[in-house]
Protein backbone atom coordinates (compact mmCIF):
# COMPACT_ATOMS: atom_id res chain seq x y z
CA UNK A 1 0.00 0.00 0.00
CA UNK A 2 1.11 3.43 -0.79
CA UNK A 3 1.98 6.11 1.75
CA UNK A 4 -0.98 7.97 0.14
CA UNK A 5 -3.46 5.36 0.18
CA UNK A 6 -2.55 4.30 3.75
CA UNK A 7 -3.16 8.43 4.51
CA UNK A 8 -6.62 7.90 2.96
CA UNK A 9 -7.63 4.71 4.96
CA UNK A 10 -5.78 5.34 7.97
CA UNK A 11 -6.87 9.20 9.08
CA UNK A 12 -10.77 8.93 8.60
CA UNK A 13 -10.62 5.99 10.93
CA UNK A 14 -8.83 7.96 13.45
CA UNK A 15 -10.84 10.68 13.32
CA UNK A 16 -13.75 8.16 13.98
CA UNK A 17 -12.02 6.92 17.44
CA UNK A 18 -11.08 10.24 18.17
CA UNK A 19 -14.49 10.94 18.37
CA UNK A 20 -15.79 7.83 19.70
CA UNK A 21 -13.46 8.12 22.32
CA UNK A 22 -14.09 12.22 22.76
CA UNK A 23 -18.15 11.67 23.33
CA UNK A 24 -17.53 8.84 25.56
CA UNK A 25 -15.65 10.52 28.56
CA UNK A 26 -17.64 13.73 27.83
CA UNK A 27 -18.63 14.97 31.26
CA UNK A 28 -21.78 13.77 33.30
CA UNK A 29 -22.87 16.93 34.83
CA UNK A 30 -23.93 20.72 33.42
CA UNK A 31 -22.04 23.84 34.09
CA UNK A 32 -25.20 25.70 35.15
CA UNK A 33 -28.56 24.43 36.48
CA UNK A 34 -29.84 25.68 33.18
CA UNK A 35 -28.09 23.59 31.12
CA UNK A 36 -28.81 20.08 32.84
CA UNK A 37 -30.46 17.26 30.32
CA UNK A 38 -32.77 15.49 32.78
CA UNK A 39 -33.52 11.66 31.49
CA UNK A 40 -37.40 11.48 29.71
CA UNK A 41 -40.51 10.50 30.79
CA UNK A 42 -40.86 7.28 29.60
CA UNK A 43 -37.70 6.37 30.22
CA UNK A 44 -36.24 3.62 32.53
CA UNK A 45 -34.60 5.58 35.70
CA UNK A 46 -31.02 4.61 36.09
CA UNK A 47 -29.75 1.90 37.75
CA UNK A 48 -27.90 3.59 40.47
CA UNK A 49 -27.79 3.32 44.49
CA UNK A 50 -28.00 6.06 47.04
CA UNK A 51 -27.11 5.92 50.95
CA UNK A 52 -29.85 6.08 53.95
CA UNK A 53 -29.14 7.44 56.84
CA UNK A 54 -27.00 4.73 58.46
CA UNK A 55 -24.82 4.33 55.16
CA UNK A 56 -26.40 1.42 53.54
CA UNK A 57 -26.63 1.26 49.97
CA UNK A 58 -29.71 1.19 48.11
CA UNK A 59 -30.88 0.78 44.63
CA UNK A 60 -33.34 2.79 43.36
CA UNK A 61 -34.43 0.24 41.07
CA UNK A 62 -35.50 -1.91 43.95
CA UNK A 63 -36.71 0.97 45.72
CA UNK A 64 -39.51 0.99 43.35
CA UNK A 65 -40.25 -2.31 43.02
CA UNK A 66 -42.71 -2.50 46.29
CA UNK A 67 -44.70 0.44 45.26
CA UNK A 68 -45.18 3.26 42.96
CA UNK A 69 -42.31 5.96 43.65
CA UNK A 70 -41.84 9.49 44.23
CA UNK A 71 -38.06 10.61 43.73
CA UNK A 72 -37.65 14.63 45.27
CA UNK A 73 -33.89 16.09 44.45
CA UNK A 74 -33.29 18.62 46.30
CA UNK A 75 -29.68 20.47 47.40
CA UNK A 76 -29.46 19.92 50.63
CA UNK A 77 -30.34 20.78 54.01
CA UNK A 78 -28.75 23.70 54.40
CA UNK A 79 -31.16 25.25 51.79
CA UNK A 80 -34.39 27.23 53.08
CA UNK A 81 -36.27 26.58 49.78
CA UNK A 82 -35.66 22.65 49.93
CA UNK A 83 -36.29 22.87 53.86
CA UNK A 84 -39.60 24.62 52.98
CA UNK A 85 -40.49 22.46 50.02
CA UNK A 86 -39.74 19.27 52.70
CA UNK A 87 -42.26 20.79 54.79
CA UNK A 88 -44.51 21.17 52.24
CA UNK A 89 -44.47 17.65 51.08
CA UNK A 90 -44.82 16.38 54.11
CA UNK A 91 -48.89 17.80 54.24
CA UNK A 92 -49.23 16.15 50.96
CA UNK A 93 -47.89 13.08 52.42
CA UNK A 94 -50.93 11.12 53.87
CA UNK A 95 -52.51 11.76 50.51
CA UNK A 96 -49.70 10.39 48.61
CA UNK A 97 -49.57 7.43 50.46
CA UNK A 98 -53.11 6.42 50.08
CA UNK A 99 -52.87 6.69 46.22
CA UNK A 100 -50.00 4.32 46.60
CA UNK A 101 -47.00 5.97 46.58
CA UNK A 102 -43.99 6.30 48.51
CA UNK A 103 -41.82 9.51 49.17
CA UNK A 104 -38.03 9.35 48.88
CA UNK A 105 -35.97 12.37 49.02
CA UNK A 106 -32.48 12.58 47.89
CA UNK A 107 -29.54 15.12 48.38
CA UNK A 108 -25.12 15.75 48.22
CA UNK A 109 -26.19 15.42 52.16
CA UNK A 110 -23.57 13.01 53.35
CA UNK A 111 -25.73 10.48 55.41
CA UNK A 112 -24.97 12.08 59.07
CA UNK A 113 -26.28 14.98 57.94
CA UNK A 114 -29.71 13.69 57.21
CA UNK A 115 -31.23 12.73 60.07
CA UNK A 116 -30.65 16.52 61.39
CA UNK A 117 -33.30 17.87 58.22
CA UNK A 118 -35.33 14.97 59.33
CA UNK A 119 -36.00 16.35 62.74
CA UNK A 120 -35.79 20.22 61.81
CA UNK A 121 -38.55 19.28 59.64
CA UNK A 122 -40.31 16.75 61.44
CA UNK A 123 -40.35 14.85 58.34
CA UNK A 124 -41.73 10.57 58.29
CA UNK A 125 -40.76 10.16 55.08
CA UNK A 126 -37.54 8.64 53.91
CA UNK A 127 -34.42 10.76 53.43
CA UNK A 128 -31.39 9.29 51.13
CA UNK A 129 -27.90 10.46 50.59
CA UNK A 130 -25.96 10.90 47.07
CA UNK A 131 -22.71 12.63 47.91
CA UNK A 132 -20.87 11.78 45.39
CA UNK A 133 -23.90 13.20 43.04
CA UNK A 134 -23.89 9.62 41.36
CA UNK A 135 -27.91 9.25 40.85
CA UNK A 136 -27.77 13.22 40.02
CA UNK A 137 -25.28 12.69 37.37
CA UNK A 138 -27.28 9.61 35.91
CA UNK A 139 -30.69 11.19 35.69
CA UNK A 140 -29.11 14.22 34.31
CA UNK A 141 -29.95 17.21 36.57
CA UNK A 142 -25.99 17.78 37.89
CA UNK A 143 -24.84 21.11 37.71
CA UNK A 144 -21.06 22.38 38.72
CA UNK A 145 -21.38 25.13 41.22
CA UNK A 146 -19.27 28.40 39.85
CA UNK A 147 -16.30 29.06 41.99
CA UNK A 148 -17.31 32.47 42.68
CA UNK A 149 -20.84 31.31 44.17
CA UNK A 150 -18.98 28.27 46.53
CA UNK A 151 -17.17 31.04 47.82
CA UNK A 152 -20.20 33.39 48.43
CA UNK A 153 -22.14 30.54 49.84
CA UNK A 154 -18.99 30.04 52.13
CA UNK A 155 -19.12 33.66 53.43
CA UNK A 156 -22.87 32.75 54.43
CA UNK A 157 -21.60 29.43 56.66
CA UNK A 158 -22.75 26.93 53.90
CA UNK A 159 -20.01 24.89 53.22
CA UNK A 160 -21.20 22.07 50.21
CA UNK A 161 -18.03 19.80 50.85
CA UNK A 162 -18.10 19.35 54.23
CA UNK A 163 -21.91 18.51 53.78
CA UNK A 164 -21.26 16.15 51.16
CA UNK A 165 -17.85 15.06 51.93
CA UNK A 166 -16.41 15.83 48.35
CA UNK A 167 -15.06 19.33 46.31
CA UNK A 168 -16.96 18.10 43.70
CA UNK A 169 -19.03 21.40 43.93
CA UNK A 170 -22.02 19.57 41.78
CA UNK A 171 -25.68 19.76 43.07
CA UNK A 172 -29.12 18.75 41.49
CA UNK A 173 -31.22 21.29 39.75
CA UNK A 174 -34.50 20.48 42.62
CA UNK A 175 -36.71 17.34 40.97
CA UNK A 176 -39.20 15.68 40.70
CA UNK A 177 -39.74 12.06 39.32
CA UNK A 178 -42.92 9.68 39.71
CA UNK A 179 -41.72 6.42 38.41
CA UNK A 180 -43.84 3.15 38.44
CA UNK A 181 -43.08 -0.44 39.87
CA UNK A 182 -41.52 -1.09 36.44
CA UNK A 183 -39.21 1.55 37.28
CA UNK A 184 -40.59 4.02 34.22
CA UNK A 185 -40.56 7.95 34.56
CA UNK A 186 -44.71 8.51 34.66
CA UNK A 187 -43.82 12.20 35.61
CA UNK A 188 -41.22 14.75 35.81
CA UNK A 189 -40.75 18.70 37.34
CA UNK A 190 -37.34 20.05 37.16
CA UNK A 191 -36.40 23.30 37.03
CA UNK A 192 -33.29 25.49 37.12
CA UNK A 193 -34.49 28.07 39.44
CA UNK A 194 -33.98 26.82 43.06
CA UNK A 195 -36.62 28.87 44.31
CA UNK A 196 -39.56 27.15 42.46
CA UNK A 197 -40.83 24.17 43.18
CA UNK A 198 -43.76 22.29 42.35
CA UNK A 199 -46.71 23.27 43.88
CA UNK A 200 -48.49 20.21 46.22
CA UNK A 201 -51.56 19.86 44.86
CA UNK A 202 -50.11 20.07 40.82
CA UNK A 203 -47.98 16.91 42.10
CA UNK A 204 -50.79 15.08 43.99
CA UNK A 205 -53.10 15.43 40.64
CA UNK A 206 -50.34 14.18 38.84
CA UNK A 207 -49.89 11.50 41.22
CA UNK A 208 -53.41 10.48 40.92
CA UNK A 209 -53.09 10.37 36.99
CA UNK A 210 -50.62 8.01 37.28
CA UNK A 211 -51.59 5.99 39.69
Amino acid sequence: MTLRKFSTCFFPVLAFFLLFSTSSTAQDYAMSAEEVNPVLISSTIPDVSVKNTDGENLNLRDIVKDQPTIFVFYRGGWCPYCNSHLADLKKIEDDLSEEGYKVYAISADRPELLKQTMDKNELTYTLLSDAPMTAAKAFGIAFKMDDKTVERYKSFDIDIEKDSGYDHHLLPAPAIFLVDQEGVIKFSYVNPNYKERIDGGILLAAAKAFN
